[in-house]
């Protein structure tokens, strides 16, 4: 029974928090939320300290008889970084092409190097085996 109460308490310490907590409370200054019988939805909140975020969804009639509707959701949110930048960003969330987020704080491809472009546009001019011969080779 020892063992039980030691791992117990040993649980709860390691699962408090371990650095400093902030006590500030962060007033909402405004709040929707609005559901339609049909699926639809829409919500939005403004807090005090910047914080604001939005969404819309509804529900979209699919090809698939296992899951004949999918939800389909547009929204956004912004707020202030730690170093003062304001963030933003919007997305789209639906069964075709999952979540897509656009911001410009997000990380971005680097450009393709002018001589591997060239290649690849080379190479995309050049025929197929299969046109060549009018045959496949393996």
């Amino acid at each position: 029974m020892d063992w039980l109460r030691l791992s117990l308490i040993l649980g709860i310490v390691s699962a408090t928090p371990q650095g400093p907590i902030s006590q500030e409370t962060i007033k909402i200054i405004s709040q929707t939320n609005d559901i339609s019988p049909e699926g639809n939805y829409e919500w939005s909140f403004e807090a005090a300290n910047g914080i604001k975020a939005e969404e819309k969804g509804s529900l979209k009639k699919t090809n698939d008889a296992e899951n004949p509707e999918a939800l389909v959701a547009q929204g956004a949110y912004s707020y202030t970084d730690p170093e003062g930048n304001q963030i933003s960003l919007t997305y789209t969330a639906d069964d075709e092409g999952g979540f897509r987020p656009v911001g410009n704080h997000l990380p971005t491809s680097p450009p393709i190097p002018p001589n591997i472009l060239k290649a690849l546009e080379w190479i995309a001019s050049q025929p197929s085996t299969t046109e060549r011969t009018g045959r496949n080779k393996k």
